[in-house]
């Protein structure tokens, strides 16, 4: 949690696992009188819930809706002020200490706690015996470098001595005032810029941290998010942003820090003056709101509409009308991080979801990888010289799918495994009108929706009559997230 301790402010920071869960099948009547206890319990926690009787209880508006709403406002979730199912789910997944209310687009600490100097330094005072002593160094390293390359800041090490950053693993009580809990929930903590303690970063030992594979918590990601701590930063409720309190992999060596991050961190210390040389662009998170935007790929899974887009994913289920966004690796965390195509099949009570990244393909049963994937995608019979598919969709009455590829498309059976015959054929030969490439597919409602840059070709599935364009904002609306 967050406390005064003198000027400074503590963060203890426990990332979201994001693992990715059925929110929205688990019925009311599910919810007990411990699931509402144990809400009450997160609210107080996380959001200054408090019980006192006022205006807002004689008026019918106790203090337990107002919060159960903040929070539902804070995660994207649909507002309520009720305990629901994808709102008791969201609660239950391990998260972090810090209260979340008053979070926006990039924050910082109160009264804007920063370092007042640029060159910092930083001491790794133990090591996690998951990993190797050179594995920790670099991760560490590369994890102050992504600060660095934006400010002024840099970051000598020392091994002797008192840092402005230590560094240290240990678990439950471990001499700061503030005891881990064990394997998962909180995963480390850091304190906000400050004599003493302040911008220390402490690991909980209790995990399993890794240097670059999935299969635990990668420590580049962890300690990066840390370290923002450390320089100053709040949360963020920017679901793309390093601050913001979900873990998702990424890969150490391509990390390029997202644009919130950038305009949170540079408003305390301001741009680096000096860069090495010009790096990727800050990757910004993409909005619903934005008429011009051309999605990557768009598909109906386990009973939610799912809309791509660079490395996050809208997520709208047809009983909740705000789309969530997340990271995609938040949900798969095994998947690409960006989709060209995606699709479900459906066979009897077994679904299977396929994402396509190049010549690649994945396919997930619910959120765990099937054995033996990513494949090529000639294994579905497309011919070797096609380097991508642009769409896919599936066709639940007929068993098909069809891919996109350039002005053509093909049909493969999904019951013999088989291309179907006489294929590719022209995309307007079936679905005229139909000339400019298709970037995205859907089926919904009896109609096949093509999507085609920012705007959707609403026709009958084979018939291929064509009855509307649409904007993109048709099945995913535009909304602006209230902040704070």
């Amino acid at each position: 949690s967050c406390t005064q301790r003198g000027s400074m402010k503590t963060l203890t920071l426990s990332i979201l696992l994001g693992l990715a869960v059925a929110v929205y099948c688990m019925p009311v009547s599910q919810i007990t009188g411990q699931d509402e206890s144990f809400a009450k319990n997160y609210l107080k926690k996380f959001f200054n819930l408090t019980e006192e009787e006022g205006p807002a209880v004689r008026r019918g508006i106790s203090p337990l809706n107002k919060k159960l709403a903040e929070m539902q406002r804070f995660f994207g979730l649909q507002i309520t002020g009720s305990l629901d199912a994808d709102t008791l789910a969201m609660m239950k997944k391990p998260r972090c200490g810090v209260p979340d209310e008053q979070v926006a687009r990039f924050s910082t600490f109160e009264n804007n706690l920063k370092w007042k100097k640029n060159s910092l330094t930083y001491r790794i005072e133990n090591y996690t015996p998951d990993m190797s002593v050179a594995e920790v160094d670099d991760s560490i390293g590369k994890a102050l470098q992504v600060w660095a390359k934006v400010t002024p800041l840099r970051f000598t090490r020392i091994y002797s001595g008192i840092a402005d950053i230590m560094i240290s693993f240990g678990r439950w009580a471990h001499g700061d005032g503030y005891p881990f809990d064990g394997p998962n929930e909180i995963l480390a903590h850091a304190f906000a810029p400050g004599d003493g303690i302040g911008g220390d970063a402490h690991f909980d030992e209790d995990e399993t941290f890794t240097f670059r594979s999935n299969t635990g918590y990668v420590l580049f990601m962890v300690a990066a998010h840390e370290f923002g701590h450390s320089l100053g930063l709040s949360h963020s409720n920017d679901p793309g942003a390093l601050m913001y309190p979900v873990y998702s992999y990424s890969n150490p060596d391509t990390y390029v820090l997202p644009r919130d991050d950038v305009n949170g961190i540079q408003s305390l210390y301001g741009p680096n003056p000096d860069p090495v040389k010009p790096g990727p662009t800050a990757p910004t998170t993409p909005d619903a709101c934005d008429s011009t935007m051309v999605l990557d790929a768009v598909a109906t899974m386990r009973g939610e509409m799912l809309f791509f887009k660079d490395r996050l994913v809208w997520r709208k289920h047809p009983q909740i009308s705000t789309p969530v966004q997340t990271l995609i690796s938040a949900n798969w965390p095994d998947a690409p991080v960006n989709i060209d195509a995606a699709y479900e099949s459906q066979k009897l009570d077994r679904s299977t979801s396929y994402l396509f990244t190049g010549q690649q393909v994945w396919a997930f049963s619910g959120y765990d990888l099937v054995s033996g994937y990513p494949k090529p995608i000639s294994s579905f019979g497309l011919p070797k010289t096609v380097k991508k598919v642009d769409a896919a969709l599936y066709d639940e009455q007929s068993g098909k799918t069809l891919f996109f590829v350039g002005s053509e498309y093909y049909s493969y059976n999904e019951a013999t495994k088989t291309m179907d015959k006489g294929f590719p054929k022209q995309v307007d030969e079936t679905f005229l009108g139909m000339t400019s490439k298709v970037t995205a597919a859907l089926q919904q409602g009896g109609y096949t929706y093509l999507y085609s840059g920012p705007q959707m070709f609403e026709y009958a599935m084979w018939s291929g009559r064509l009855y509307r364009v649409l904007p993109n904002s048709y099945f995913l609306p535009c909304y602006y997230k209230p902040v704070f």
